[in-house]
């Protein structure tokens, strides 16, 4: 209502203004090829309003048809262009839906109708990845390496297709290449951290590390793990050769991660070793008391050199009360009193442990006490039968593979901190670089008057 108002009301204003012009007095005199006309003044602007408006629209037809060409030019390049992007459209879905043969079709008309779009051939070389055309989606990847747009693209797809080949070598080679172009790539980041990790090259992978920004609380946590664990990766590396930088690494990791186990027992072993006892077994009581690891108690256990089985069990004493708080302690206890034959002592640290919920360590220390206190045979054959169906007590795992002592890669995969002291569920078993003597126990350590070897079992946490 309102808009009909002001029209009406404009159209009456402007008739009236209309009305003004024509009504205006005066006469203008034109002459013009001979011809003279002498209109009134209103009705010669009225004319020459009319006149002017007759240019304009000559013109707006005339500038139309100069522009045609150009303009149908620009229509059919939109339409092309239109027409490019849907069929890149339905390649992306295509390829998301696991048709890659429909996906490589659509890419080639997306090519064809943009022909400078590098995602069109970008999303071919992927069709032709799933398809198992190798030569040709390495042909389009290595093109796409020419333009800064597309080149960490093209890198990655080079990437996963070295790893579908099984050649790391070359997949380790484009992932340097993208993480010289773009730092920041996460995945490129992490196949040369693996390396370096699956290579020992510890110096440059804790480079690495040390680069990494680290914005929120859960990645600094994960960044002082990651370089915890490599810190103590280079003492157990160096434990033997060089036991003043392994325990300098040790400690390292040890103020990152202060319960952190495998770095603990390693310089608890050089301490040992060195003579220290007294700064071992302060390291050692610490780490019992925030962990219960069973290796910490029997490293506890032998952490003076020479020390005789009686001497061992008393120091053992000194951090395990009786009865034992947990299974691991137990265990410790009793594999300490049988080897001073304390036997009365072992079956009472393994009294609370010893049920229908024994695991198999228990049962074979059990077996042991029964032949070794009574030489009851049969006593021992039940329960070693027992010890086959019981449940498994917890150990180094990663991957499905169960290590007698804590490495900082996985066998299988490479990958870094893959160990955890947990129970295991697969039957695979890793046996250890250095097998104990057929009549030793599994948990024995070396006699008491034999020095204790820097390169025994380091575990962790």
């Amino acid at each position: 209502m309102i808009r009909l108002a002001s029209w009406i009301i404009g159209s009456l204003v402007i008739a009236g203004i209309a009305a003004w012009v024509i009504a205006l007095p005066g006469t203008l005199t034109l002459e013009f090829a001979g011809y003279r006309m002498q209109p009134r003044l209103g009705t010669a602007v009225v004319i020459l309003l009319v006149a002017a408006a007759l240019v304009i629209l000559v013109w707006a037809v005339v500038r139309r048809l100069i522009g045609a060409p150009r303009a149908m030019a620009r229509r059919r390049a939109a339409r092309r262009r239109e027409q490019g992007v849907e069929a890149l459209t339905d390649a992306v879905i295509a390829l998301q839906a696991g048709d890659p043969a429909r996906a490589r079709i659509m890419a080639r008309e997306a090519q064809a109708r943009l022909p400078e779009n590098g995602a069109a051939r970008l999303l071919e070389a992927r069709a032709d990845l799933a398809l198992g055309d190798m030569p040709a989606a390495r042909e389009h990847y290595r093109a796409l390496i020419a333009s800064e747009k597309t080149a960490v693209a093209a890198l990655t797809g080079l990437y996963d297709q070295a790893r579908a080949q099984n050649r790391p070598e070359a997949a380790l080679t484009f992932a340097r290449k993208t993480l010289a172009l773009s730092p920041d790539t996460q995945w490129a980041g992490q196949a040369v951290f693996d390396d370096l990790a699956r290579r020992g090259q510890w110096a440059e992978a804790v480079a690495m590390v040390n680069a990494e920004p680290a914005a929120s609380r859960e990645d600094k946590a994960r960044k002082r793990r990651r370089q915890a664990v490599i810190e103590t990766a280079r003492a157990r590396e160096t434990e033997t050769s060089q036991p003043n930088s392994a325990l300098e690494h040790a400690l390292n990791a040890l103020k990152l991660l202060p319960d952190f186990v495998p770095a603990a027992l390693i310089a608890a072993r050089i301490y040992s070793n060195r003579g220290e006892a007294r700064r071992a077994q302060s390291l050692l009581r610490r780490i019992w008391r925030a962990t219960g690891h069973p290796d910490v108690a029997t490293l506890y256990a032998h952490s003076q050199p020479g020390a005789s089985a009686v001497d061992r069990l008393k120091r053992l004493g000194e951090i395990i009360e009786m009865p034992p708080p947990h299974r691991a302690a137990a265990m410790a206890m009793a594999r300490a009193a049988i080897d001073a034959y304390d036997w009365p002592r072992a079956r009472a640290a393994l009294h609370g442990f010893a049920g229908a919920e024994a695991t198999q360590g228990v049962a074979t220390l059990m077996a042991e006490i029964e032949e070794g206190q009574s030489g009851d045979q049969g006593k021992a054959r039940e329960w070693l039968a027992r010890a086959v169906r019981a449940p498994r007590d917890p150990a180094w795992t990663a991957d499905g593979i169960i290590s007698d002592e804590w490495e900082p890669i996985s066998p299988v995969t490479g990958r870094l901190d893959a160990f955890e002291w947990k129970v295991p569920v697969a039957s695979n078993a890793r046996p250890a670089p250095l097998a104990p003597a057929p009549s030793e126990p599994v948990t024995a350590l070396p006699p008491a008057d034999a020095p204790l070897p820097l390169a025994s079992a380091g575990n962790a946490q």
